[in-house]
């Protein structure tokens, strides 16, 4: 069931990352309401565009860091796969199906699609896809279960 979560993440993100790049020029905005638009941004760097200007090196280096960190998740997740752990495991999934999400982004064309914008007054929070919201969920529920849930089981 975690794999399922984790493809349907990665789907998801594939998908409307395909429909942006076919249907939305490059830094055209369509608003949805008056807080959210749909843009076509490409994002060569990390969260919030970190080392977007770096020159070029830093696309293989997060290929490196997200694929090394996709078979890390992959391997707890199937360490961990019988234990009952659900909001771990659901976490994990989340962010597993986020980062192939965005690391098949940065190997075929360079960059990360971005496409979501929200709005608050004149502030506008950095442009975002599907694969980033599954990594942001899945990181809110690994907190969540660090917080409350694992090692929190009676040991016999």
């Amino acid at each position: 069931m975690w794999v399922v979560i984790a493809i349907v993440v990665l789907v998801a993100d594939q998908v409307t990352k395909w429909a942006i790049i076919e249907w939305v020029p490059l830094y055209d905005r369509i608003p949805l309401n008056s807080f959210i638009n749909l843009t076509h941004q490409k994002n060569s760097g990390a969260a919030f565009s970190f080392l977007a200007n770096a020159g070029g090196w830093q696309r293989w280096f997060f290929v490196a860091l997200s694929g090394g960190v996709s078979v890390f998740i992959a391997v707890w997740m199937w360490r961990i796969r019988s234990t009952g752990q659900t909001v771990l495991l659901s976490g994990l999934a989340l962010v597993l199906g986020g980062a192939v999400g965005n690391l098949i982004d940065r190997i075929v064309l360079g960059h990360v699609t971005d496409f979501i914008q929200v709005w608050f007054g004149t502030w506008a929070f950095p442009s975002f896809n599907i694969a980033d919201a599954g990594i942001s969920v899945g990181a809110a529920l690994l907190i969540i279960d660090a917080l409350f849930f694992s090692g929190k089981q009676e040991k016999p």
